[in-house]
């Protein structure tokens, strides 16, 4: 009823065929006595003060002046970022332990997108298998405020007749061009559709698949591509379709090169081609992790993302003695191990690093909770928690191309996640979760934060 209601609101905001962003918000929000990491990179302000009113950023920092009739919100004790922003996630392709077609409905995906946000999660990018007759409209509403997140992607994707991606989606969730002409003509449609990128799959998925994609394809994709102004993301695994794909010009590698240590001639041609990487760490963590069970498993922050069903899956004896061993937990492992030395690389080098982890493409990899997983993995590769911060927010909005968001500066949009603690000095801290703002409205965390505030 909710989302009706603002439909009819939006109505009157429709300006010569242009919808302006609705926003709860009217009155100015102080958030007072807050550490402010602004998503820079740059060193948290103490005791600072962010003043927010219809969606927007109006001023933060030190000796901020506060308007007369605006709702003061005593935040000492907990610290302010921006929310976090993935660059590489999927919606509609589960349910519970289940995947498939028939999870492509605007009720589940409405149900994922809310779970993001609770994590803190406030712009999510679905990086193929999208049906447009669902997805478009729901990225429309999700633009003008009307969706719990703002939400990007990629209409459909191409991938490959007998080969990746190995899931189970429907013709109208996925191109499999058999020639190049095809393939430019799976980009002009996706092009028309208004996509905001283009996304391949070039992975036999450790040689289960009979074929990877043909050059001849990615090069007649990236070229078209090109042409209509899009930029292609490319699904790899291994180095050396890594350095054949960056090659041909693409322009995102959407997930870490995973069977090999990065090469300096690889680190330079990203460099100097100005491709974003983004390392999915948690995607391979997430294949034996919950059969390992290690203490955070457990903890209520994320227990409160699991499904029931999946929980139930989780804690099955005869499950996870299958999962923590073989073949496919050893690949996962190494492909971990890997991506994490290969994330230092380049990162040390300067390669620009995107936010994402393959979050609801399986059960295992669940929306918002991958997202702090791979924040605690960045730090674990070596990055402090500062830089991985900086990646989740600022980088990960410059990757998208988006300038309004990312970043705490007046006139930004205040897409806010507020935590307990200092989370640039323990990246832990992230998971303490009070709230998340974003178009005007604050949603709380998936569990309880008790703090001593006062408001007037």
């Amino acid at each position: 009823m909710e989302i009706s209601m603002k439909r009819v609101a939006l109505a009157a905001t429709i300006l010569l065929g242009v919808p302006v962003l609705v926003h709860a918000q009217t009155v100015p929000v102080a958030l007072t006595h807050i550490r402010i990491i602004d998503g820079t990179g740059a060193p948290a302000i103490e005791n600072g003060t962010v003043v927010m009113q219809d969606g927007v950023i109006v001023a933060a920092g030190r000796d901020v002046a506060i308007p007369a009739h605006a709702q003061i919100l005593d935040r000492s004790g907990e610290s302010v970022l921006p929310g976090l922003i993935s660059d590489h996630s999927h919606i509609g392709q589960l349910q519970g332990v289940h995947t498939g077609p028939q999870f492509y409905t605007s009720d589940i995906i409405s149900s994922e997108l809310a779970q993001y946000r609770r994590y803190g999660v406030t712009t999510v990018t679905a990086l193929g298998n999208n049906v447009p007759r669902v997805f478009d409209p729901m990225r429309k509403d999700a633009h003008m405020g009307l969706l719990p997140v703002d939400l990007f992607g990629v209409d459909q994707g191409i991938g490959v007749p007998r080969g990746a991606p190995p899931v189970n989606v429907a013709p109208d969730q996925l191109f499999r061009p058999h020639t190049p002409e095809e393939a430019r003509g799976n980009v002009d449609a996706m092009a028309a559709e208004g996509t905001d990128l283009v996304k391949i799959w070039v992975d036999d998925f450790d040689h289960s698949l009979p074929v990877k994609m043909d050059p001849a394809i990615i090069k007649a994709v990236v070229d078209e591509s090109h042409k209509k102004h899009l930029r292609v993301a490319a699904h790899i695994h291994d180095l050396d379709d890594a350095e054949d794909v960056v090659a041909m010009g693409v322009d995102i590698l959407a997930h870490g090169v995973r069977d090999k240590p990065v090469p300096p001639s690889l680190v330079q041609s990203l460099k100097e081609r100005g491709v974003w990487y983004i390392a999915t760490l948690e995607l391979d963590e997430a294949t034996t992790v919950w059969a390992d069970q290690p203490a955070w498993t457990k903890a209520p922050f994320i227990v409160a993302g699991l499904s029931t069903p999946l929980i139930e899956q989780i804690n099955n004896p005869e499950w996870r003695q299958e999962n923590r061993s073989g073949p496919k937990a050893e690949f996962a492992r190494t492909s971990l191990s890997n991506n994490l030395q290969n994330l230092k690389t380049l990162w040390n080098a300067g390669v620009r690093i995107g936010f994402g982890t393959d979050s609801g493409a399986t059960p295992l990899r669940v929306p918002g909770v991958a997202e702090h997983r791979e924040l605690a993995l960045m730090v674990q590769a070596g990055l402090t928690p500062l830089q991985a911060l900086h990646i989740a927010t600022q980088e990960a909005a410059e990757l998208l191309d988006l300038h309004d968001r990312g970043v705490i500066v007046a006139g930004k949009r205040a897409d806010l996640l507020i935590v307990a603690g200092n989370p640039d000095r323990s990246v832990a801290d992230a998971d303490r979760v009070v709230e998340t703002w974003e178009n005007g409205s604050a949603v709380a965390g998936p569990v309880p934060i008790k703090m001593d505030h006062s408001t007037r």
